[in-house]
């Protein structure tokens, strides 16, 4: 019995070649897309599960509050881990993480290793990093020890063993003894380096001693291994004591700075975690996508029950043939979803061969580097095949029972109308159908304007043309020196000293602020540190008083520019009220010589914060470069030249600004591409979906268009005619999409301090765009039909 219903299938999918290639073809699509945002949510939902100890293992961050706001940051003071280990018997190992921009010299080999950090002796006790060579216990004890990725070794040392060897690091070129080599860091982890450094390093580099005992110096991110059994809402509890002990009560109320310490879970960092991050994702992002990849599989199921159901006219008499000769309705409900199965089955196979064509392209686009080996381990594998063959089976079941339903009576004299609730079932799944189509149609716009608007919008400060080199250390005689030489190379218009740019993770200050009412108001600032011609490079408007000048002696040591945002955060109403206000920041004292208006210098997700600068040239980090407009390639090529002159063992590292700074929209110009690719899908699977409701109408009414041909009906009336019912399920679908749209994309641009309006004419395009696919997909149908000769249908009758 199954070796004949095989036999049959098979004949039926062959004889019906085109129909079957449309039918496996379309599912295969589905699947494809469907599979590949299930690769995307799992490797984004895998992000740091694989540390054996991973339940255990927590991050601690910091709530600073002070009279103006509250900073919610993932860093905590160099003290804690020490103390925080030593005072709580709970805490197994206690590992500090501190991001380093780290020079590495071999010989002539330089490297400016952005993927570097310091670390604590119990970075290997605490996280599951494999150590092909080293002992995790000691590697990262002693100063100057330091730990290499497997590509770093190779990079430096070739095929040689590189344990023992000595690396230079840092500009000073302290020598580094390599003491471990690691196996890379997977990807889905958000600690990612191929250099680490002992901590104690830092204090043998650095001149501020004793980091142990800095209560105030937030830096690093702490991550605490708690023992077995240990409740981390109950430690949790006990940390406002801690603070009150170290740092004292009294001292905070003097300072008006409150500190709270929170555990985050290392396995909720990545999606969850709304604090500061390099690889941050996105849960509602995640969650989106999984619900847009149940779509697009519930409308290839929906393009296969529609694809099927308009064959059965076809097959009718096939199944009246059947019953006569005394097939129940039981086998035939079984023939049909068997060969539903093989439908599916063969678009599962179809499916694993895109997926393994398509995953290149699939990780450039979504910005993740999701392997082979994760794509086609057992757990997906065995996932796309139980989901092939759950799709086989419920896409199957309507058309089986609407097959296996026909009177053999009826279907043998050509008598077969279907059923009511039949067909309102196929129009309901249509309009299902194109409210997702709808919906991701009209998403996509709205994306795609938000991110027209985030790149376009004026930003307060100039970003086009500016070239930054990354001199990692405050201005020294030779940075000065390069600066005098490139002012001097035609075309450069201006050059200018800073410690951070739009974009660049600044300064955060504890400051003390004379507000409107005489006091020093305790405050946390951002601060940038710059030299004389920084404002004026970047055209920042000054709104009242004046900028740093050098024909005042006492700008570099007693001068603060704040901008507005800082001003209205001390309670003044008018930039010139702060005007010769005093202020107390990091050893310095002085007054308020100038404000300017507010400038996005982070995200424009995020709201413009208080910020400060200051005159002070040892602290700053980066040179910007005004360029000409024209030649840049042969600018930037001179620049590398005197570069290389005056410091031949450094590596040119530079960026443009406008580059740069719109990198911190890459997530969301992925998730935008990511979208709009899988709305075209979502709108191509729906196309075969109408196409075949449209051949099934065509198919019942044929007799009726012969009919109305006959007594005079004109071919635009019959399509008119048959394309109305279409148009009246889009027009629904548009009804019911716009509200549900409206809903979830407001929700969504709740992620921007910065935002579009949600306007009525973007839904009345993305529903005009989906009525003008669907009346392209069905014209094929209905023009076909009304042009057919009248004489060849009537002759059925």
């Amino acid at each position: 019995m199954i070796k004949n219903y095989l036999k049959i299938a098979l004949r039926n999918l062959w004889r019906h070649r085109n129909f079957s290639l449309l039918n496996i073809g379309g599912l295969a699509i589905g699947m494809t897309a469907g599979f590949l945002i299930f690769l995307y949510v799992s490797y984004e939902l895998s992000y740091d599960r694989f540390h054996s100890e991973g339940d255990r293992i927590y991050r601690l961050v910091t709530d600073i509050k002070t009279p103006t706001e509250t900073s919610n940051t993932s860093k905590t003071a160099w003290a804690f881990a020490p103390h925080l280990k030593k005072e709580f018997p709970e805490i197994k190992h206690a590992v500090r993480i501190y991001n380093l921009d780290m020079l590495v010299r071999r010989g002539n080999t330089n490297f400016m290793e952005d993927r570097s950090l310091s670390a604590d002796s119990a970075f290997f006790k605490v996280f599951d990093f494999k150590l092909l060579q080293g002992n995790k216990k000691t590697c990262l004890k002693e100063p100057l020890s330091i730990v290499l990725s497997k590509t770093a070794a190779k990079k430096y040392f070739g095929q040689k063993d590189p344990m023992g060897k000595t690396l230079k690091v840092f500009e000073d070129g302290y020598p580094a003894t390599v003491t471990g080599i690691m196996e890379d860091i997977p990807e889905n982890s958000h600690i990612k380096a191929d250099v680490i450094l002992s901590s104690t390093s830092v204090q043998k580099t650095n001149s501020e001693a004793d980091v142990d005992n800095q209560w105030g110096n937030f830096a690093p991110s702490t991550y605490l291994l708690l023992r077995e059994g240990t409740n981390p809402s109950l430690l949790q509890k006990k940390f406002p004591g801690f603070i009150e002990k170290n740092i004292g009560k009294d001292n905070m109320q003097e300072s008006q700075m409150y500190f709270t310490l929170l555990l985050e879970p290392l396995k909720k960092v990545h999606l969850w975690s709304d604090r500061e991050s390099e690889d941050k994702g996105n849960i509602n992002n995640v969650y989106l996508f999984a619900v847009i990849a149940v779509f697009i599989l519930l409308i290839a199921c929906i393009n296969f029950v529609n694809l099927t159901t308009a064959r059965s006219v076809e097959r009718a008499k096939e199944v009246g043939i059947r019953k006569v000769i005394g097939a129940e309705k039981r086998q035939l409900i079984v023939q049909f979803i068997g060969e539903s199965l093989i439908i599916s089955m063969l678009s599962f196979l179809i499916t694993l061969g895109l997926i393994a064509l398509l995953l290149p392209y699939f990780n450039q686009l979504s910005g993740k580097i999701i392997s082979s080996d994760f794509a086609f381990s057992t757990l997906p594998v065995v996932t796309f095949f139980i989901a092939a063959v759950l799709i086989g089976i419920f896409a199957g079941i309507y058309p089986a029972l609407v097959l296996s339903s026909y009177k053999p009576a009826g279907v043998l004299k050509g008598r077969f109308a279907g059923a009511s609730g039949g067909i309102l079932l196929r129009k309901t799944l249509v309009i299902s159908q194109f409210v997702i189509s709808i919906g991701l149609i009209t998403g996509t716009i709205i994306i795609y304007n938000q991110m027209n608007f985030m790149q376009e919008q004026d930003l307060g400060f100039k970003k086009e043309q500016m070239l930054v080199l990354n001199m990692n250390t405050g201005i020294n005689s030779s940075q000065k020196a390069l600066q005098q030489t490139l002012e001097n190379i035609p075309g450069i218009a201006s050059t200018s000293f800073t410690s951070a740019v739009p974009g660049w993770e600044h300064n955060i200050a504890y400051s003390q602020m004379e507000n409107r009412n005489g006091d020093l108001q305790k405050s946390n600032l951002g601060v940038y540190f710059i030299d004389f011609d920084f404002i004026r490079q970047f055209d920042l408007e000054v709104i009242a008083g004046r900028p740093f000048s050098r024909e005042f002696a006492t700008d570099s040591t007693q001068a603060m520019v704040l901008n507005e945002k800082a001003v209205k955060s001390l309670g003044y109403s008018n930039p010139e009220d702060v005007l010769g206000k005093r202020f107390e920041q990091w050893g310095r004292e002085g007054k308020v010589i100038g404000v300017v208006r507010d400038f996005n210098f982070t995200s424009l997700q995020n709201e413009i914060r208080p910020l400060s600068f200051r005159i002070e040239p040892t602290r700053t980090n980066f040179m910007a470069v005004s360029l000409p407009s024209e030649n840049i390639r042969q600018t930037l090529k001179t620049i590398k030249g005197k570069w290389n002159e005056l410091f031949p063992q450094k590596p040119f590292d530079y960026f443009f600004m406008d580059e740069f700074f719109d990198r911190q929209y890459r997530s969301e110009e992925r998730f935008g591409k990511l979208f709009l690719n899988f709305a075209v899908l979502a709108i191509l699977i729906s196309c075969l979906g109408l196409l075949g409701l449209a051949s099934y109408s065509t198919l019942q009414r044929r007799r009726e268009i012969g009919i109305r041909k006959v007594v005079g009906a004109s071919v635009p009336g019959i399509v008119n005619l048959l394309s109305k019912e279409f148009v009246k399920l889009v027009g629904i679908a548009f009804l019911i999409a716009s509200p549900l749209v409206w809903f979830g994309m407001r929700q969504w641009l709740e992620n921007f301090a910065y935002r579009i309006d949600l306007k009525w004419w973007v839904f009345v395009i993305g529903g005009g765009i989906a009525l003008f696919i669907a009346l392209a997909t069905v014209s094929f149908q209905t023009v076909k039909a009304a042009v057919a000769n009248p004489v060849k249908s009537l002759k059925t009758e």
